[in-house]
């Protein structure tokens, strides 16, 4: 089957919220839709949500559906794209947190990297999973029951994950894949073994990125301070 029909009929949601790493949202729904998937932008709130890249504010994307809206009977697949914010606002969403776990009750495959997978373990999901993330979210991943690996991917059963963008070349690949599975996979739970080791020290890349990045703007600047004085001037809530 060629790439381009190979995943023809197929609708996957993409959960993501305001502040989702860019390139880990549009460039695995290219490749969806390339592929021949119709892909839905399913998120807490109406309208266009904001990207990142790391830290510095990015394009937004539109919403299709708000999770309240979506059913995840409607879709074939699950996308959860990371970034710092995004999974952080998603994992305290309880309608949220239903929505992904109704995936994983259905066998359906789910696909996450960087820090999505933190939505996963909010969702109570990961014990006896093996999975891979950002390397910072290690630990928490690992108390939520999960065997973490630092791999490029990782697919266990219905689950498929990448550490981050510069595993994106091994990512989309694997999550054309599992999308393209023809029945559910089973939720299945591995015999624990033991996890990699937390890094000895955070990524390179993206410290350095974060070293060169340039000064916030005067109008930004401008912005935070008249939001934090229109705070302070706020009446305080009665009770």
């Amino acid at each position: 089957m060629s790439t381009r029909r190979k995943l023809k009929g197929r609708r996957i949601a993409a959960l993501a919220a305001d502040g989702f790493e860019k390139v880990e949202l549009v460039v695995p729904m290219r490749a969806l839709e390339a592929a021949g998937a119709r892909v839905d932008v399913v998120s807490l709130r109406r309208g266009r949500i904001r990207g990142v890249n790391l830290h510095m504010p990015a394009t937004r994307v539109h919403v299709d559906r708000t999770v309240e809206k979506a059913d995840p009977a409607d879709y074939d697949g699950l996308l959860l794209p990371g970034g710092f914010i995004n999974p952080d606002l998603l994992r305290q969403s309880a309608p949220a947190r239903e929505f992904v776990r109704a995936f994983a009750t259905a066998g359906k495959p789910i696909a996450s990297l960087c820090h999505g997978p933190w939505v996963l373990a909010s969702a109570g999901l990961l014990e006896g999973r093996t999975l891979t993330s950002w390397p910072g979210i290690r630990d928490d991943l690992v108390n939520a029951g999960a065997t973490w690996l630092d791999q490029e991917l990782v697919q266990d059963g219905n689950l498929t994950t990448s550490r981050g963008p510069q595993d994106m070349a091994a990512f989309v690949p694997g999550i054309l894949d599992a999308f393209a599975a023809t029945s559910p996979q089973p939720v299945r739970t591995a015999t624990r073994r033991e996890s990699d080791r937390q890094p000895d020290k955070p990524v390179g890349w993206a410290i350095g990125a974060l070293r060169w990045s340039p000064k916030p703007s005067a109008v930004a600047v401008a912005g935070v301070g008249l939001a934090a004085a229109a705070l302070l001037r706020a009446p305080a809530a009665k009770h």
